[in-house]
């Protein structure tokens, strides 16, 4: 008995240590606990810009869950077979078995359409979401030393969300994805020397060729995600260790808290945010259709339907081609050179890689060497302000090119209409919008500069001994004060000789550029400016206290 009652109590001892033991084992191994202690520590600031990131986050899972359910259904095959579901037009016609796995996901397989519009609109949002998150970062100045990296990664990843979205688009092989994949072998057939080859490379013959929609479908759901991950990945850790930048007040009444940590506040924040962002995926899906492959019918290349239009994150290159000219082809060596084809290229592709460096462009016609963990205010910043309003209109005037005949039929507008007024648009569209958004910027600053000095306006009139009416300004505090003034005043870089005693080339654009940069500029209230204007307003008001009263009297 003895030796029974005193093995229960040693069982239940190890038991119950047991996970304990296992805990310390992992930790000893791993030193998890003091990971997840530092990141629980970390503070994320409460802003509701900040969660356009979280947005594009919880849509690429929403992305690789409901992609997993389509993977097990989706045949990426282009053998021919004949329709034989339950979708009654279709029955009998030739198609690819991708074509004939997607009709079946649509309409033979439970809940398989709504994972394929929960699959397409989370795309979408996992695009403008990413979009969004840059602009806001580009326009709050986010992407300043130390982040630059952490800039040209979010682009990358913009660019191959992009590129995952298009793959995707282009499974299902029906009239609409074939004929934007006509537009992508016609984009590459017309590189000189090598295009025709790397088309036959890459269809796998001539187009539409055996072996694209396969291709794709490894890109889609193997290569391009992995990518997708190990970026994500190391974006996040860049964030880690350069802690989030924040807003001067970050929304609080008490001015010194800029947000909550991780554990526990933004954890459950986060849990339930994910939600909700799932949820309203959910809801577009169930009442929002979106690609019905069974009206455009299986890709012929003899047909093109009209009124089609590619993924708004795409049709921007599309948009392109048909701003430009007619007749930009020449023959020269036996080789055929399409220019306009070269020079849509051209200049999409110096956009794309000017966004991708443009942090590292900036800091050297500035010169700004420093660190920066402060958002800066649109305002404060013009001539960048401006710069992103330029590139804004620029895209947007490329991707309303893409609906050029829409625009044509539903306004009952001519074609060369919509074109002409569409290029010039893009043309000088990005010029004004420059002018419009830097004018703004500046007048708003002079806006701040004169609150600064004499406050807002109150509704209070008050007459002063010698007989004039005035109104009287309730000053801002002192966290106000200083969150409309708290800028630098940079100012042009002189242009100096280097160690050599000459003035380079280099030297002398970079001057130039920073002179453009920083030439029209409001500079911040001094103390002195602020003493002066504070002493008149008190001045002021204990002159005509009085006032009021007697005004009413008489």
């Amino acid at each position: 008995m003895t030796s029974v009652s005193t093995r229960e109590p040693t069982e239940v001892k190890k038991s119950g240590g047991f996970t304990a033991s296992a805990a310390n084992y992992i930790d000893e191994r791993t030193s998890v606990s003091g990971a997840v202690k530092e990141l629980g520590r970390k503070i994320f600031p409460d802003h509701w810009s900040f969660l356009l990131g979280e947005v594009a986050l919880f849509s690429f899972v929403i992305i690789l869950l409901s992609g997993s359910f389509l993977t097990f259904f989706f045949d990426a095959s282009m053998a021919e077979v004949h329709y034989d579901g339950s979708y009654a037009p279709l029955k009998g016609i030739a198609m690819s078995a991708a074509m004939q796995s997607t009709m079946d996901i649509s309409f033979d397989i439970r809940g398989g359409l709504l994972m394929r519009q929960v699959h397409h609109w989370a795309a979408l949002l996992f695009v403008a979401a990413i979009g969004l998150h840059m602009l806001r970062v580009f326009f709050t100045g986010a992407f300043r030393k130390p982040r630059e990296i952490n800039w040209v990664i979010g682009f990358v990843l913009f660019i191959l969300a992009m590129a995952e979205g298009f793959t995707g688009y282009s499974l299902p092989d029906d009239l609409l994805s074939g004929n934007g994949l006509r537009i992508i072998d016609g984009l590459i057939k017309g590189i000189p020397v090598i295009g025709t080859w790397f088309s036959f490379l890459l269809f796998g013959g001539e187009f539409p060729g055996t072996a694209i929609v396969g291709r794709l479908y490894s890109l889609h759901i193997l290569l391009l995600p992995a990518i997708i991950v190990a970026l994500i990945a190391m974006h996040l850790l860049f964030v880690v260790v350069h802690k989030h930048t924040q807003y001067p007040s970050a929304g609080h009444t008490n001015k010194n808290v800029v947000g909550y940590p991780i554990l526990p506040v933004y954890a459950a924040k986060a849990g339930g945010f994910f939600f909700i962002v799932f949820g309203v995926v959910m809801l577009i899906a169930s009442f929002v259709t979106i690609n019905p492959i069974w009206n455009y019918g299986p890709y012929d290349p003899s047909p093109v339907s009209a009124g089609t239009q590619p993924d708004w994150y795409i049709g921007f290159a599309d948009g392109a081609m048909r701003l430009v000219p007619p007749g930009w082809e020449f023959v020269w060596l036996n080789h055929t050179y399409s220019m306009n084809i070269l020079v849509v290229l051209g200049v999409v592709g110096l956009f794309i890689v000017t966004v991708m460096i443009y942090p590292f462009i900036e800091a050297w016609i500035t010169g700004d060497k420093r660190e920066h963990h402060v958002l800066d205010r649109p305002r404060n910043a013009p001539t960048r302000t401006a710069i992103g309003a330029a590139g804004v209109t620029f895209y947007a005037s490329l991707w309303a090119a893409a609906s050029s005949d829409i625009m044509a039929t539903h306004f009952h507008l001519t074609m060369e209409g919509v074109i002409h007024t569409l290029q010039a648009t893009t043309i000088l569209g990005p010029f004004l919008a420059f002018y419009i958004t830097k004018r703004v910027c500046l007048a708003l600053m002079k806006k701040d500069r004169e609150i600064v000095l004499h406050g807002y306006e109150s509704g209070r009139i008050v007459r002063l001994p010698g007989g004039e009416y005035v109104e009287v300004h309730q000053q801002v505090d002192d966290f106000e004060r200083w969150k409309l003034v708290s800028y630098n005043d940079q100012k042009p870089l002189m242009l100096r000789p280097n160690a050599n005693g000459k003035i380079t080339v280099p030297e002398q654009v970079r001057a130039g550029l920073s002179r453009w940069f920083f030439e029209d500029r409001i500079a911040p209230v001094d103390q002195v400016e602020l003493d002066q204007a504070h002493g008149a307003h008190h001045t002021e008001i204990e002159g005509s206290a009085d006032k009021p009263a007697q005004i009413s009297d008489k």
